[in-house]
């Protein structure tokens, strides 16, 4: 007779834990897209959490693959920062290759913020599970960081090769500003003066 109150409060408390969930995940998003425009406070952190986690291993010595598998993840993270959203070979090129052509920023793969998330949630997820002894699986870790190393080195290589052969840079500058002549000055006055227009 009392199954069916039992459900009824088994159904509630699901409910309340479904409601805090959504609840969190809304401060937690609302809180993320606050840090967007904060570079270098972002960036801070996470140099913190990566300088934990090196102590944490140094002072287990333990977890190497736990440790590979991290370093391997975050290499393809930088591959993905530093590669094109389109790729040059099939779909053309996407930057100016000479001076008359516009100006066209260069937009990644991976873009800095989600770069950052993912990286730094890497870090924590591997700072956790440093507290759970089946990761720690006992391994001849030279040959772990030899083989990372030389996945490193191929894969920049790779990567340089492809950013010489395609004449595009990672980075976007900006565009050129022209402001010395006079005409950039009246180009400015009349901009200033359409604006005035339209308040």
């Amino acid at each position: 007779m009392n199954a069916a109150p039992a459900y009824g409060m088994e159904q509630g408390d699901g409910s309340k834990a479904a409601q805090l969930q959504v609840q969190f995940n809304r401060q937690f998003q609302h809180y993320l897209d606050k840090s967007v425009p904060h570079i270098k406070e972002r960036w801070g952190a996470f140099a913190v959490v990566v300088l934990i986690y090196i102590l944490r291993f140094s002072f287990l010595h333990g977890y190497y693959i736990v440790t590979y598998g991290l370093g391997i993840y975050n290499l393809n993270l930088v591959i993905g920062f530093l590669s094109p959203q389109v790729d040059p070979a099939t779909e053309g090129p996407t930057l100016p290759t000479k001076g008359n052509e516009e100006f066209k920023p260069f937009v990644r793969r991976l873009p800095e913020f989600k770069f950052w998330y993912r990286s730094i949630r890497s870090f924590v997820i591997a700072f956790f599970m440093t507290f759970v002894p089946i990761f720690d699986v006992p391994v001849f870790w030279p040959i772990l960081l030899m083989y990372w190393f030389m996945l490193f080195f191929m894969t920049m290589k790779q990567q340089i090769r492809h950013m010489i052969k395609h004449r595009y840079v990672p980075f976007s500058f900006g565009k050129k500003q022209y402001g010395k002549g006079k005409g950039a000055g009246a180009s400015a006055d009349a901009a200033s003066a359409s604006l005035k227009d339209d308040k």
